[in-house]
């Protein structure tokens, strides 16, 4: 983490350089900072001033003094638990360290637990599935580098889990590990209107599905009225026992709704394979993209990056789009392209012209095979591979092959990606 500290007295400056050399040696980027007339170097700017420009750069925010100096400072900057980085507090003195703000996906509780034990303090976590030892949804999920969506419904999930209920629990991915206590295992269950077999990459079918009367392919039963999904509501009310009504899902469909209140857990798991015409236009590319993933129902950041041939490592309109999705770009020469196993949609015209039958397919393959680690969904630079680390294996598959519109390419790859359960 990009951790930024604060203190405001001597006392406080021994402190904060005590806290900042323990949390270098756990492998943290820590900048110690002081407001005080009798220190030398001292900031010049105000304390919020500086609270504002830390919000924006770093993950962590110290500040050695009391709550309320914090608080105020802060105060103008908190937008969403989602972005707000992690803040702590703790005295002059050491002896207390305070989660104050972003305690999970931000990270603060973890961080005031290694502060407190190089202060040799005592930590102060007051967010209530920690103090119950209940399972939080927001801690999975970044710590299995994924992406939480309907923080609504994620609510749910910890009030329920407070209130001594099941919550469900299904995923289109595998997991190592056992469900932590609360989670009840609903991916074998199957109701012939709400949820389908347990194959990695199924669909749900959504509320909006269902009112529409849209019918999705093979697995679906059309929903012809509101009498239909009224019945069907107290077929699922009647049920609650086996199919609990709140639940998380581990999914990249927008659309999957095994709960009456699903909370998306989504892996970055999808490798985005793409070609395009020479200087194609960046809006065009983007459109391809974002048009693919719509018409699968997949979220935008469900992918973990972008993939073509060697020859377009700088055409203008793919590097737009993958700094516009903030994910890296990944290019294969035609040999390695080659070399990938399985059935593609060829083209005698992209063979003779850049030596390879497909490029969108082939590359997508080759990224989520290759790069994709399996057990983060994380592109880790090349060549440094942490021991341990697998990558995405021979088991992914094409989720969507070649689109072609307007010049542009473009394929869809499901890493062979998995859940870990500490």
């Amino acid at each position: 983490m990009k951790i930024s500290i604060i203190c405001f007295t001597l006392t406080g400056q021994q402190t904060g350089e005590k806290l900042k050399k323990a949390l270098e040696e756990q492998e943290h980027a820590v900048s110690l900072y002081t407001k005080s007339k009798y220190i030398p170097e001292s900031i010049k700017e105000s304390t919020k001033e500086w609270a504002g420009k830390q919000f924006e750069s770093a993950d962590g925010i110290i500040f050695i003094g009391a709550t309320g100096i914090a608080v105020r400072s802060i105060a103008p900057y908190v937008a969403s638990k989602k972005t707000d980085p992690a803040v702590l507090v703790t005295d002059e003195c050491g002896k207390f360290v305070i989660s104050l703000l972003s305690g999970h996906l931000g990270g603060a509780n973890e961080l005031a637990l290694q502060a407190a034990e190089a202060l040799h303090a005592v930590p102060i976590v007051t967010t209530a599935t920690d103090l119950e030892g209940k399972f939080a949804v927001d801690v999975f999920a970044k710590k299995n580098n994924c992406h939480i969506f309907r923080m609504k419904e994620a609510k749910e999930v910890s009030a329920t889990l407070l209130a001594g209920e099941k919550v469900g629990f299904y995923s289109e991915f595998p997991w190592e590990g056992e469900l932590p206590d609360g989670l009840v295992n609903c991916c074998g269950l199957r109701d012939e209107n709400w949820i389908s077999e347990n194959e990695p990459g199924t669909n749900v079918q959504n509320d909006n599905q269902i009112k529409s009367g849209k019918q999705e392919p093979e697995t679906r039963n059309e929903i012809s009225s509101e009498t239909d999904l009224a019945a069907m509501e107290a077929k699922l009310e009647s049920a609650s026992d086996l199919f609990p009504k709140v639940g998380i899902a581990v999914t990249i469909h927008k659309n999957c709704t095994p709960f009456l209140s699903t909370t998306h857990v989504v892996p970055q798991a999808v490798a985005l394979g793409m070609g395009c015409r020479k200087n194609k236009e960046a809006q065009a590319v983007e459109k391809a993209a974002f048009t693919c993933l719509e018409e699968n129902q997949i979220y935008p950041q469900a992918v973990a990056c972008l993939a073509s041939i060697d020859i377009k490592k700088e055409e203008p309109g793919l590097l737009a789009l993958a700094e516009k999705m903030g994910i890296p770009f990944e290019t294969f020469s035609s040999e390695e392209l080659l070399a990938v196993k399985g059935e593609f949609t060829a083209s005698s015209f992209v063979s003779r012209t850049v030596g390879v039958d497909n490029v969108c397919e082939r590359s997508a393959l080759k990224a989520a095979q290759d790069r994709i680690c399996l057990n983060t969904g994380r592109i880790p630079e090349r060549n440094q591979t942490k021991p341990g680390t697998r990558r995405g294996g021979e088991h992914c598959r094409l989720i969507q092959r070649k689109q072609a519109a307007d010049g542009v390419t473009a394929a869809l790859v499901l890493a062979d990606w998995r859940i870990h359960f500490e």
